[in-house]
């Protein structure tokens, strides 16, 4: 039987799900903390599953916020609630964001049916913060419809917004040689959609041609994604844009794809938590004969080989 949560979290769960804006910005902090809040996410997660939730990735200076903002505005017209979470670079004093949501999203900030958030990644990798996931948790049982998550710029190996998203936008831009780092960032491989901002530099047609070819060239998918030409400031190309994602969403509705998501998420706790397991192992045995550190230095001196050393730490801590 699932215990039920402490008084003060009963009283943030209790507010999350009446929507009321302090009691969500509450919830979302106590999941960015160490450890994170488990009991309000346990009762949380029963209310969740019905919002759609987006990521926007890409490089620095693609033009990621202001998209973000034309589409949550696009929605909006369409009478769909939005959360925005923002995930910002972490300041190296305090361990907060260092950019201002206020700052970047300030045309949408004002309106009622749309809630934004800043996340620092706190040193995590992937361009996301870890408690990403719970915090769109957050977002989801509040009852926003649509909840946006932009990233901070990828680069090599950084496409962790794939497990807290259903449908991953990345937004590239002509001139800056973004076709090659995308094929670096293995974000041809993740994007659902593709948009091609700025697209009235010079080169966009160039641009957006370069990713039709390329994604020729990838493993065949049952989803092809689209590629929309932008021009965010202007709003040009956002509804197509929008619709764009809108078929992506009905895609995996049809074709029962949705369920990738919460498969990603719980392999990526189960590392997460056997990653774990074996740091504590490691710092416990780690005096002991035979330890890491013994291990080590036995593959440094040619005693033992990094595999058969690997193995046998691997046996022991099964054992254990």
């Amino acid at each position: 039987m699932k215990a039920a949560p402490a008084t003060g979290s009963a009283e943030i769960v209790e507010g999350v799900l009446a929507g009321r804006g302090r009691e969500i910005g509450r919830a979302i902090s106590a999941v960015e903390r160490e450890g994170g809040a488990p009991e309000v996410l346990s009762a949380l997660f029963p209310k969740t599953g019905r919002a759609r939730v987006i990521g926007v990735t890409g490089p620095p200076g693609a033009g990621k916020s202001t998209l973000v903002q034309r589409l949550a505005q696009a929605y909006r017209r369409r009478g769909r609630t939005v959360a925005v979470v923002a995930v910002d670079p972490s300041s190296p004093f305090t361990g907060g964001a260092i950019l201002g949501d206020r700052i970047r999203m300030s045309e949408i900030f004002t309106d009622p049916g749309v809630f934004i958030r800043s996340m620092a990644t706190r040193g995590a990798l992937g361009g996301l913060a870890r408690s990403t996931s719970d915090a769109v948790d957050v977002l989801d049982a509040a009852g926003y419809d649509v909840v946006l998550v932009e990233t901070v710029g990828v680069g090599q190996d950084e496409v962790d917004i794939v497990k807290a998203a259903d449908t991953t936008v990345v937004v590239l831009v002509p001139g800056l040689g973004d076709d090659i780092q995308a094929i670096k960032a293995g974000i041809l491989e993740i994007g659902d959609v593709f948009l091609v901002n700025k697209a009235d530099r010079e080169g966009a047609d160039r641009t957006a041609a370069e990713i039709a070819a390329m994604l020729d060239f990838t493993p065949e998918r049952p989803w092809r994604p689209p590629i929309v030409q932008t021009i965010a400031p202007r709003g040009e190309g956002v509804g197509q844009a929008l619709e764009a994602i809108e078929s992506h969403g009905a895609f995996l509705e049809s074709t029962g794809e949705g369920r990738r998501r919460q498969h990603r998420r719980v392999r990526a706790r189960l590392r997460a938590l056997l990653e774990e397991r074996f740091r504590r192992a490691v710092e416990v045995s780690a005096p002991e004969p035979k330890g890491l550190e013994a291990a080590v230095e036995d593959v440094l001196t040619r005693r033992e080989d990094p595999y058969a050393a690997a193995a046998r730490l691997y046996g022991r801590l099964m054992r254990e």
